[in-house]
């Protein structure tokens, strides 16, 4: 019998590309160069979408970035961050940092997830989710009172809302929610009761505009209905709010009433400045923003940018006295920079828009309380017959415990009532509640018959005393 012989493969030869050019990925976390904040820097084979990765790591452990560098020319990814923690310091937690490095290092290959970050937005915690649930995203027109009416449609067909995140700008309302059967606590896979739960949810959002709908894990797409598929709790927040970007993209809240946090943003001083102009020499649109700087602004900004397909190849961003500052050398993704001044104008709105979904003007309330099955939409049906309208929200749960957080304005277009306030958290019994008056602008002098023109306080009280047995946890 002949020999076989196999031809002889150099066991370092998988190592050489490593050995000329270094590691694919390099992080380096720098803790001594800058007195008030950590350097992160990052080196690493470049591919359409890294910036974005990276970002989405700083944000998902709530990380302020302060200043940044970033280059990917000559297909090598060059970035370099100023971050602080939630406190405005430097990262002196080992775990956080080893979190960055691995995180990181994974972006390669795929959207990391960070099983032992906590995710926040407004303090409210991303479940931690040991099963899988069943994904449903929404987008149409909003109206005063379309989520108390989505919360109450969920119950009635007997779905327990385990985590679910709303945004409203312009007239528009994205959200994405995360359903179980109420009696076993499992995903919905029977495809009968999905397609009941979707035509249930489309008769409540029709009333206005061609809903988008879809019960799959990301899976919608304008103007269609799609079912099947599952989200475990390993997604991250920033995978949540790039959905409720895309969705807000979707049904073109950019092109909506001029908002009036954009107008009030104006009014104080502090005006946002979008503005695109191309650099013949080199190829590129430069992209300028100046506006009030805050946290997650620069997840907002990249990722409305690689969604809509442009490269990012250069940028500079930096923040001070509150103003950020931020320079995005671009291409559309078939390597030309934008032509038009359509395709100008279009960006400039987008970008924008992206800016203002997370300005929420007036009063943040935060319940917490013994999670059940109908506490959200008897929460909401609250706030909508007492003429309070939700243009945010974030609810989460984690054990028996339900935290919803709600950005909620006076459907009349007056100054949401503090006193009603006040009231709600003192009749709320068993539901512990925060309140924190975001509006600035909110007027100093009341007079007397205002307040009780305006206070809502006998209304709720008579409304939780119909159901305030609900209120409590059912075993």
């Amino acid at each position: 019998m002949k020999n076989v012989c196999w031809p002889y493969f150099d066991p370092d030869f998988d190592n050489l590309s490593e050995r000329i050019y270094g590691p694919t990925c390099r992080v380096c976390i720098d803790n001594e160069s800058m007195e008030d904040c950590t350097v992160v820097k990052v080196d690493s084979v470049n591919k359409q979408g890294l910036l974005l990765e990276v970002v989405q790591v700083m944000t998902d452990l709530n990380l302020f970035i302060s200043k940044s560098y970033i280059s990917s020319d000559a297909a090598w990814f060059m970035d370099v961050f100023h971050v602080q923690d939630e406190q405005g310091k430097k990262l002196r937690d080992q775990n956080v940092i080893n979190c960055i490095q691995q995180a990181i290092g994974t972006t390669r290959e795929s959207t990391p997830s960070l099983p032992k970050a906590r995710a926040y937005t407004n303090n409210v915690s991303k479940a931690d989710h040991s099963n899988e649930h069943t994904a449903i995203e929404m987008s149409g027109t909003d109206r005063p009172g379309l989520f108390s009416e989505i919360s109450a449609t969920l119950a009635d067909l007997h779905c327990n809302i385990v985590e679910a995140h709303a945004w409203s700008h312009n007239a528009c309302l994205a959200c994405v929610a995360y359903i179980s059967d109420q009696s076993s606590l499992t995903p919905i896979e029977d495809p009968h009761r999905l397609a009941s739960i979707e035509d249930h949810l489309i008769t409540v959002l029709r009333a206005n505009m061609e809903p988008s709908i879809s019960t799959g894990p990301f899976q919608i797409k304008n103007g269609e209905v799609k079912t099947g598929g599952f989200l475990g709790g390993e997604g991250t927040m920033t995978n949540v709010e790039r959905r409720l970007h895309q969705l807000m993209l979707s049904v073109r809240d950019f092109d909506g009433p001029r908002s009036s946090s954009k107008m009030n943003i104006t009014e104080r001083g502090t005006k946002m400045a979008v503005s695109i102009e191309n650099c013949d020499q080199k190829g590129y649109s430069i992209v300028s923003i100046e506006c009030k700087d805050r946290p997650r602004l620069m997840f907002d900004t990249v990722c409305t940018l690689t969604d809509m397909q442009y490269v990012i190849f250069h940028a500079s961003v930096a923040s001070h006295d509150g103003r950020a500052f931020q320079e995005y050398f671009i291409r559309h993704d078939d390597g030309y920079p934008l032509n038009t001044e359509s395709e100008k104008q279009r960006v400039i709105k987008c970008l924008e828009a992206a800016i203002e979904r997370r300005v929420c003007e007036g009063v943040l309330l935060k319940l917490c309380a013994e999670n059940r099955v109908g506490l959200l939409s008897d929460i909401t049906r609250v706030l909508r017959e007492n003429g309070l309208a939700v243009v945010r929200a974030d609810i989460a749960t984690k054990g028996e415990k339900a935290v919803n957080a709600f950005y909620v304005r006076d459907i009349s277009g007056n100054e949401v009532d503090m006193g009603f306030i006040k009231s709600m958290k003192k009749e709320m019994g068993l539901i512990d509640l925060e309140v924190k008056n975001d509006n600035k602008t909110r007027r100093k002098n009341i007079s007397s018959h205002e307040r009780h023109r305006f206070s809502l306080g006998d209304l709720l009280k008579s409304q939780l005393e119909r159901f305030s047995h609900n209120f409590i946890a059912i075993n």
